[in-house]
């Protein structure tokens, strides 16, 4: 459990990400806003707190050290990039360059972005993108964690069953994945277009770890991932969420998937946010 100074910040540090969020969409008029900001707690308290990052994304001794993380749902890139920016892999004035023409920060991550590993974007793929780079670290001797972050409506992509149980039968105890569970997808709610409950039950039976969590409770999210890391078998933590989370005229509603604000919109999500 974090100390009660170091929630404070992580708090603040969310806020200036939905901000970030709001700003970059509403910039670029194109964007995802509502996966990208219910994501915010849990990468967050992820990059500030639980990974071991390379320092400035700099290729010195400690670079193979560090954890690797996938973005699987690569459309929710503005709140990545943001926390990227955080950390410190490149100046915060770039995220207004956020999908411009020639911009490191395009729609969906790429390797020319510092800090991003993989490029993603086509659903269901970076799990078993995850599995490799584990399995790879696993060979290797390298001690690091892969850390993934899913979309629930993703996982109704075959492919991303194909690797939990792949995962399981290498035992990759270095995999966690993490699923954004806000149970909205483009199309509406995840359980109309396609049921995923009991979800738990479903990823346990491929010989997984599961602990669910609230997605938006930072000492929740940071206890999971820590536990996590020490158990004997990969880990999926199922983060109950909210799309759209902190604007209320975007809070679980599916239309805000893929939409960016116009200037009144903007101004209200704003001051909401402020």
């Amino acid at each position: 459990m974090l100390e009660k100074n170091e929630v404070e910040k992580i708090k603040q540090l969310c806020k200036e990400n939905r901000q970030n969020i709001i700003r970059m969409v509403h910039n670029a008029q194109s964007g995802h806003i509502g996966g990208s900001l219910s994501s915010v707690e849990i990468l967050t308290v992820l990059f500030h707190k639980c990974m071991k990052k390379a320092p400035q994304w700099h290729r010195d001794s400690d670079f193979e050290k560090r954890d690797r993380f996938v973005l699987s749902k690569g459309h929710v890139s503005p709140a990545y990039y943001s926390v990227l920016s955080q950390i410190g892999y490149f100046d915060k004035e770039e995220l207004l360059s956020f999908r411009k023409f020639g911009s490191r920060l395009q729609g969906h991550p790429m390797p020319v972005c510092p800090g991003v590993e993989a490029a993603t974007g086509s659903l269901g793929q970076g799990l078993s993108l995850s599995c490799g780079i584990a399995l790879a670290l696993k060979l290797d001797k390298n001690p690091a964690h892969v850390f993934v972050l899913l979309g629930d409506g993703e996982l109704q992509e075959g492919s991303v069953w194909e690797g939990f149980m792949n995962a399981s039968h290498h035992k990759l105890d270095n995999l966690i994945a993490i699923i954004d569970r806000n149970r909205l997808q483009i199309d509406g709610c995840t359980e109309n277009i396609k049921s995923l409950d009991a979800l738990d039950e479903k990823i346990k039976a491929f010989n997984w770890d599961v602990i669910e969590v609230d997605g938006h409770n930072i000492n929740a999210i940071y206890d999971a991932i820590e536990k996590a890391k020490k158990n004997t078998r990969p880990t999926a933590i199922i983060a109950n969420t909210v799309k759209g989370k902190g604007v209320s005229f975007m809070e679980n509603n599916a239309g805000w998937h893929g939409k960016a604000t116009n200037q009144e919109e903007f101004e209200k999500a704003m001051k909401e946010l402020a």
